[in-house]
């Protein structure tokens, strides 16, 4: 076992000689100094794991030495000690990033646990993680032997992605794999039960059915207009559970979580079709028939998300609601200041929705680019470069100027996304469109049967380009590649994100309602 130096400044070190032999015994190496001047002097020389320093000493006091200290090693932890509970000298000592303050008189196990927190705090985390879900482990596979309903399988993914970001915050590889096994075997059976209940969701009404795509505006947001507070519904492209959670600590200093939901997508799971089918409030195949004039279809090159604004005006028209509303798309940087800039401006509006493209970007960047793909090679990675973006982005501007204001913000998403890694060959005509999670076609040939198939299209609801038109969806982490090029092609998309097929990760999406904490 590592054993840690630790050096004990204070100007009545002999009377510390009981505490010095009792973490002495328990395999600390302490070095004891009776002055601030000697403590400063044997840092420069030697290197120590962690300081104590007395605050008040003869000659230069232990605030002067921890700032000196921490200009030459600034990231050498320090426990400041004292007789003094005076808030300024707290409040100075925690400004100079100290990593614990102890009050005298001090006891023994007072000062292990310090020691612990600081220098075994890692050890100790990875070793609770891993019992905690080998706890877990058995009871998440003996779910999955049950007939699960739509919210058990989201209570599932949540459990899952819990212990994803505890594994990411304690650094903790261990248990890793094992975990990445059991996800991958939740997948494949909600994959299965997905298959067996989409077509019922859609059809029967007296089936139980989680909230879907299309009911997201009329039962979630449109709901919430008119209680005499503006509501700000964001939609970020692309945002997956996980990515939420890791950008919630960044909000919880701002906002109250309210309420923390997650609802499906509809498939495909892709921006045309879910994101068209909450502003719409219609399944694919009502938008082509009732609105044909805003409806892109596949073979169509324009694009397939233009028409939004049209498609909630008449949701909210329909459903008799008289709102003031507006709607922003940001799809870049300057976007996004401008509209910090007038977000003053539509607070004056019942519902004001703004759809934000980043995360999206940023899955398409992966594809595309090499340097992103080194910066996000795989889920934590992911999470982390999208927290980053966050925390920089005229999106927490906006936030930060909403918690001062009363208001309602909703944030949620059209669909996830999945790291894909294993290719299912599939063959199909020059018509046949290029996402690699689903296939639309007439001529779709393929081996196997690890795909969800909708033969007849107008029993998932999606629009038929002609007779013969069937839809095939990728599951779990598969994607489709063409034989011709095989090779190259696995080997460009192996390991990118992408969506518009069946997965946790794609379907089971977040939608939190948030409350300003400073809103007058």
């Amino acid at each position: 076992m590592q054993r840690y130096s630790i050096l004990w400044a204070d100007d009545e070190i002999d009377l510390l000689k009981p505490h010095i032999m009792f973490l002495e015994q328990r395999g600390y190496d302490i070095t004891p100094v009776n002055n601030a001047s000697d403590a400063i002097e044997l840092c420069d020389e030697k290197n120590f794991d962690v300081v104590f320093l007395d605050e008040h000493m003869p000659g230069m006091s232990g605030l002067e030495a921890l700032g000196i200290i921490k200009n030459t090693k600034p990231n050498l932890p320090v426990v400041m000690i004292t007789k003094n509970e005076e808030e300024q000298i707290m409040e100075e000592a925690i400004g100079s990033k100290i990593a614990d303050y102890l009050i005298k008189p001090l006891n023994p196990s007072q000062i292990l646990l310090s020691v612990k927190k600081i220098l075994d705090n890692k050890r100790l985390v990875i070793e609770k993680t891993n019992l905690s879900y080998q706890q877990e482990f058995q009871k998440i596979s003996l779910a999955f032997q049950n007939n699960l309903n739509h919210e058990e399988w989201a209570d599932i993914y949540k459990k899952l992605v819990y212990w994803e970001l505890e594994m990411d915050n304690a650094d903790n590889q261990d248990m890793a794999e094992v975990l990445n096994m059991q996800k991958a075997e939740a997948n494949a059976n909600f994959c299965k039960y997905v298959i067996r209940n989409y077509e019922k969701w859609l059809n029967d009404p007296n089936t139980s059915k989680p909230l879907l795509s299309h009911q997201l505006m009329k039962r979630k947001v449109l709901t919430e207009t008119g209680k005499g507070l503006p509501v700000f519904m964001f939609v970020i492209d692309n945002l997956r559970f996980d990515q939420w959670k890791g950008i919630e600590p960044i909000l919880a200093e701002y906002f109250d979580v309210q309420q923390e939901e997650t609802y499906y997508s509809i498939l495909p799971t892709t921006t045309a079709y879910a994101r068209n089918a909450i502003f719409s409030g219609m399944l694919p195949s009502e938008m082509a028939k009732t609105n044909p004039e805003l409806w892109v279809s596949e073979e169509d090159d324009e694009g397939k998300n233009n028409a939004e604004a049209d498609f909630l005006e008449k949701q909210i028209r329909r459903n008799n609601l008289n709102i003031k509303f507006s709607y922003h798309k940001i799809k870049n940087l300057e976007e996004g200041r401008s509209l910090v800039e007038t977000l003053q401006n539509v607070y004056k509006n019942d519902l004001n929705v703004i759809v934000y493209n980043f995360v999206d970007m940023l899955s398409h960047a992966r594809t595309d680019m090499a340097m992103i793909r080194e910066l996000a090679p795989d889920e934590s990675a992911y999470r982390s470069i999208t927290k980053s973006w966050f925390t920089h982005s005229p999106l927490l501007d906006m936030f930060k100027k909403l918690s001062d204001l009363p208001c309602k913000v909703i944030i949620t998403t059209d669909h996830g996304t999945i790291r894909v890694k294993r290719p299912f060959k599939i063959i199909g005509d020059k018509s046949v469109n290029t996402n690699l999670r689903y296939k639309q076609g007439k001529n779709l040939s393929y081996d196997g049967d690890k795909v969800m198939v909708a033969t007849k299209p107008e029993k998932f609801f999606l629009p038929k380009l002609n007779v013969s038109t069937s839809y095939v969806f990728a599951t779990e982490d598969q994607f489709f590649a063409y034989p011709n090029n095989y090779n190259y092609y696995v080997n460009f998309y192996k390991d990118t994100f992408q969506h518009g097929g069946v997965s946790l990760e794609e379907v089971i999406i977040p939608l939190v309602t948030l409350t300003p904490k400073n809103a007058g």
